[in-house]
């Protein structure tokens, strides 16, 4: 079973930068899916991002495209959520989220099986 730790939200400004990063530990992270997750006060935990197994492929939701780039360090066991050009909309908890599979990167928060606690992304305008 992995688990899976969050770090570098905070605040930030609008048209400025964070980048997230998410450590997993206690299991094979090269042959998991991740995906990053946000979700905002009264509203549904949305997807932001997925990546492959290896990363060579990448998934965005059209809000953040050419804004945010997932990417992951199989040596590291970790998986970056680089966040440019942010918008006080991008205000949100986000998670990290780990499916054992290295055919399909899920889009949906029920296909995935494992959780981050989350990290605070606020945006001041």
């Amino acid at each position: 079973q992995i688990q899976l730790v969050e770090s570098g939200g905070g605040l930030g400004q609008a048209g400025g930068s964070l980048r997230l990063s998410c450590v997993a530990s206690g299991g094979t992270f090269r042959s998991y899916a991740m995906g990053w997750f946000r979700q905002a006060p009264g509203k549904e935990r949305d997807f932001v991002a997925g990546i492959g197994w290896s990363g060579g492929r990448t998934y965005y939701t059209d809000s953040v495209k050419g804004r945010f780039t997932i990417s992951r360090d199989n040596a590291k066991n970790t998986v970056y959520l680089q966040m440019n050009s942010l918008k006080p909309e991008d205000t949100a908890v986000y998670y990290c989220a780990a499916k054992p599979s290295i055919l399909v990167v899920p889009t949906t928060p029920r296909a995935y099986d494992y959780w981050g606690q989350g990290t605070q992304v606020t945006v001041s305008s």
